[in-house]
């Protein structure tokens, strides 16, 4: 059986970490490509090996991405797999955010993304098969207060995903947009503390866990459909916003205040 070749960007933390551990078990089915901007957060879970190349990539780069592409078909001579993982927010009121903020959001939660999806998708589209993931969020679904920029940026990841999806499908290359609710990764345990209103809302639902996201992986690997959404109730309930915006005028308040209460249950029972 020929290995699959997966290229994971944010491996070494969180999502993107718990992924490539889980596809770096499956020992002569996969080979991989884990690249992050923290080398030595990526060293510290993984060691390179025939089958593991470490990259340092700054998905703002376009040329850290061609260095990282040309490496990959040196090495293993194809590309079956992109998870586009890595992002970065730190929820905050337009009003508070500093004005650099908008094109730190912007480059790497969707420039970056994109600039991955063409290039690697330009290689797949040569060998006629391909899967890309593109890790968006609910928040690009419906948009969230206290979330301006990152709902703007992944709304954005979200609307390629799908043209794209669509663009490429005939030529044989796959696109999958899965777009979750708030995850409980490292990330979110460092920010507890400091989290305030503006953070209301991606509290007011489900909290996720890495292993929601790797069930989501295996479906969409399967299914390969346009986009996911988690957990689906979320998903819908986002859906029916973005189709009637106004409903967030009168639903605000209320999910503030859930989200809140939440806020402060999950700060005491992990003592922050």
């Amino acid at each position: 059986m020929t290995a699959h070749v997966a290229i994971i960007t944010g491996a070494a933390s969180g999502i993107g970490k718990h992924w490539a551990e889980v596809l770096s078990k499956k020992i002569g089915e996969y080979q991989l490509v884990l690249a992050d901007s923290n080398m030595e957060g990526l060293r510290s879970a993984f060691a390179p090996n025939e089958q593991i190349i470490l990259r340092a990539l700054d998905i703002r780069s376009a040329e850290q991405w061609q260095a990282l592409i040309e490496e990959t078909l040196k090495r293993f001579g194809r590309i079956d797999h992109l998870f586009n993982i890595a992002g970065a927010n730190r929820p905050l009121f337009l009003r508070d955010q500093p004005l650099d903020a908008i094109d730190r959001v912007i480059d790497i939660n969707l420039k970056g993304a994109l600039s991955g999806m063409k290039l690697v998708g330009e290689v797949m589209l040569k060998q006629k098969a391909g899967h890309i993931v593109n890790v968006a969020s609910l928040a690009g679904v419906s948009p969230t207060p206290g979330n301006a920029l990152y709902s703007a940026a992944k709304g954005g990841l979200r609307n390629a995903s799908i043209a794209t999806a669509i663009e490429w499908r005939k030529l044989g290359v796959a696109v999958t947009a899965i777009s979750p609710d708030l995850v409980d990764t490292p990330v979110l345990t460092e920010r507890l503390d400091s989290a305030g209103e503006e953070a209301a809302l991606a509290f007011s639902g489900a909290t996720l866990t890495v292993l929601d996201l790797e069930k989501a992986f295996w479906k969409a690997m399967r299914d390969k459909p346009l986009e996911m959404n988690l957990p689906r109730w979320r998903g819908w309930l986002t859906k029916l916003n973005h189709a009637n915006p106004s409903l967030m005028l009168w639903l605000y308040e209320s999910m503030k205040r859930r989200g809140m209460r939440r806020l402060e249950k999950i700060r005491k029972e992990r003592n922050v």
